[in-house]
């Protein structure tokens, strides 16, 4: 009962149901307030921290997933391969709310860090900090590692945080739902501040140069470490999804691309799975994605993988990014 009704809103925004009319007086009150609080930190009268290097946001503007932490760490991955130390900021959704910012570090579990840094630190190898202040997080990833840039996963909206160069993601199917802002439609800012962004990108998109493509790599057992091919003669046809995604879409559409036939176990974003959430799920292959699996390597059976997809990004973008890091 709790996850329909933490889905009911959202579906509402995507189906653009009438009813959301009698949200547009409290629409009209979050514009006004993000607008202030925008035009406090442009005009100077709130104070943003500008780091000694370069500052990379990679954000959206509608709630949900639109696959950022895959563009974290191809980023990270492509500026190593020209030389370039990337630093990572999270607010670490999920984790246990504590003042101080976090290192995240080989040992550290999603209850501490959030998915998602655990996610890009595994994956990307780089520094990597949590905080809910995005500068305190700067502040704590320079003076323990020194970095050439440092990417903000999410956080476009934090505008103590002084950037020099802003990516947006959003999905290209969901797109952004009904137009409208919180809380009759999804998005965190009106779509004209898209304008103000430097990089716009799609995913899932028309495949040209401002379209960012998720491969599926492999299937990887949770608890073997054994990898085999996305591929239904590797594991069986018949799988249950499962997923704590914003926008699950893109994940069971690749399953079903690659010819499994899906049976979807979906739970909302950063879902704090329990072992209760697999029973019953013994009977055929259990895959995941790739940011839940990192929570749940304890819970499942010896059926459960997940799905490991990279991101690949326009080439524009990453020249732009190791621009800013050697100019």
């Amino acid at each position: 009962m709790r996850q329909r009704l933490q889905q009911a809103l959202p579906d509402a925004w995507y189906r653009g149901a009438p009813w959301l009319c009698l949200l547009w007086p409290l629409e009209w009150t979050f514009r006004a307030a993000s607008f202030t609080r925008r035009y406090a930190f442009r005009r100077g009268l709130r104070r943003s921290y500008r780091a000694p290097v370069p500052v990379v946001v990679i954000g959206n503007i509608t709630l949900g997933g639109t696959g950022k932490t895959e563009v974290v760490i191809a980023l990270v991955q492509a500026l190593r391969e020209r030389g370039i130390v990337a630093g990572v900021v999270s607010r670490g959704h999920g984790a246990a709310s504590s003042p101080a910012p976090h290192w995240v570090g080989p040992h550290s579990t999603a209850r501490e860090c959030g998915d998602e840094p655990l996610l890009i630190q595994r994956r990307g190898g780089c520094p990597c900090v949590v905080a809910g202040n995005r500068a305190a997080a700067v502040q704590a990833l320079l003076r323990r590692a020194h970095v050439d840039i440092v990417l903000s996963d999410d956080g476009l909206q934090h505008y103590s945080l002084g950037r020099d160069l802003e990516v947006v993601l959003y999905d290209a199917q969901a797109a952004f739902g009904n137009g409208h802002c919180l809380p009759a439609g999804p998005l965190r800012e009106p779509l004209s501040r898209l304008a103000q962004a430097d990089f716009v990108l799609s995913r899932g998109g028309a495949g040209d140069d401002a379209d960012v493509r998720y491969l599926p790599e492999a299937l990887i057992h949770l608890q073997r470490d054994e990898r085999v091919e996305v591929s239904p003669q590797a594991i069986g046809r018949e799988v249950y999804a499962v997923a704590g995604l914003g926008r699950p879409a893109l994940f069971i559409d690749m399953l079903e691309r690659a010819g499994f036939a899906v049976t979807p176990r979906l739970f909302p974003d950063h879902h704090r799975f329990r072992a209760a959430d697999f029973a019953g799920l013994r009977d055929r292959p259990v895959i995941m994605t790739q940011k839940d699996a990192v929570k749940c390597t304890a819970l499942v059976g010896d059926n459960a993988w997940f799905l490991r997809v990279s991101a690949q990004l326009p080439a524009r973008l990453v020249d732009a990014v190791a621009h800013l890091a050697r100019p």
